[in-house]
């Protein structure tokens, strides 16, 4: 029988570290592009409170998204210990392309997947690298796709990158920007003989809505009436988004679980994007709600948000290394560990995974 099965893992966490508390000096406006009413102390209270965050990470104005994707991939290889050039396939998960400090477009050829390569030195013509575009569920996506070619018979090893720069597209009199940083993880993917059922990725689930919700994160122009040009900002109807998520991820994340096999008993850590801790904790409860089960299990669903941010494909990846290196307290996995990832994001789309930790 033979499996998906991460080899290693790796990520790249910037240095510079933004708190809450460097955004009282911003004049934030509302939607209609009116001065909000509450000071800046009270919007930055209020955040907290709802999205669980208190910093955040940005790159430093050097480095470019695929700069920090080579970073992490280039850890995941050390990790899993394998030939670099022996991988097949580099994909690489991204919204933005290279923004760069001063630019108004995304810098998107070549693709940051070549770029990754070019950066790590691979000169295997066969390593075929690619770039996902699936909002903030793209590296899980990338999980979803690489699983797809083992099973045909294209590949047997896949390097999948999940890297953003949002500080670079962020409208600073727009309180959402508050959310979102900067970062990249990744994985080596591997196809590989098991002999045991419970290993490897067992199932998966993919949504995709793109009717009305297709703007609920979008780019758009800043709030501020003052700030001429043609720039464009990360955009997010937070609510929408919300109601959105609460309503279809909890469903996906019960239809992976189901086509896996296992109980809920059996899940021991749930990864899900780290978008906004009421919502991730909101959709949790749901999910469990949908087996008659009132309160989730304590220490069911690490965390990372409170103090790296929204950094969108790059959260799950980063999120599952630190626990895998046991790098955040309370939190381990074992071999043979169920766990389910899951995400949500522009598009909108949604997807899960469930995976037996080897």
């Amino acid at each position: 029988m033979y499996r998906s099965i991460i080899a290693g893992s790796g990520a790249c966490i910037p240095e510079n570290i933004i708190r809450n508390s460097d955004f009282l000096s911003h004049r934030f406006y509302t939607q209609n592009a009116v001065p909000e009413e509450n000071t800046p102390a009270r919007i930055i209270e209020k955040f907290a409170k709802i999205t669980g965050i208190f910093e955040r990470r940005y790159a430093g104005e050097e480095l470019s998204a695929s700069d920090l994707a080579a970073k992490a991939a280039a850890k995941a290889i050390s990790d899993s210990g394998i030939d670099k050039e022996s991988l097949d396939q580099i994909i690489v998960a991204h919204n933005f392309g290279d923004m760069k400090n001063g630019m108004s477009s995304p810098d998107l050829v070549p693709s940051l997947a070549s770029r990754v390569k070019r950066l790590l030195g691979i000169s295997n013509p066969s390593c075929v690298p690619y770039d996902l575009v699936f909002g903030c569920p793209g590296w899980l996506q990338g999980m979803i796709h690489a699983d797809a070619f083992f099973k045909a018979g294209i590949a047997k090893t896949a390097l999948i990158i999940g890297a953003d720069t949002l500080s670079r597209v962020l409208d600073p009199r727009d309180r959402d920007s508050m959310i979102f940083s900067d970062g990249a993880g990744a994985i080596v993917l591997r196809y590989e003989e098991v002999n045991e059922h419970a290993l490897g990725l067992l199932s998966a689930t993919v949504r995709s809505d793109c009717g009305e919700e297709m703007d609920y994160i979008h780019l758009g122009s800043s709030l501020c009436p003052e700030k001429p040009g043609h720039a464009r900002y990360l955009k997010m109807k937070g609510r929408k988004v919300y109601e959105y998520a609460l309503r279809h991820v909890p469903l996906a994340m019960k239809e992976c679980l189901d086509k896996s096999g296992y109980s809920i008993e059996s899940l021991k850590a749930i990864f899900i994007h780290q978008a906004n801790e009421k919502m991730d904790e909101a959709i949790v409860k749901a999910f469990y709600g949908l087996y008659g089960i009132a309160e989730p299990p304590e220490n069911i669903m690490p965390m990372c948000i409170q103090w790296l941010g929204n950094s969108s494909v790059a959260t799950i990846p980063t999120l599952f290394d630190l626990v895998r290196r046991s790098a955040l307290e309370g939190y381990e996995l074992k071999r043979g560990d169920l766990v389910l990832f899951a995400s949500v994001g522009a598009g909108m789309n949604i997807n899960a995974v469930c995976y037996g930790y080897h």
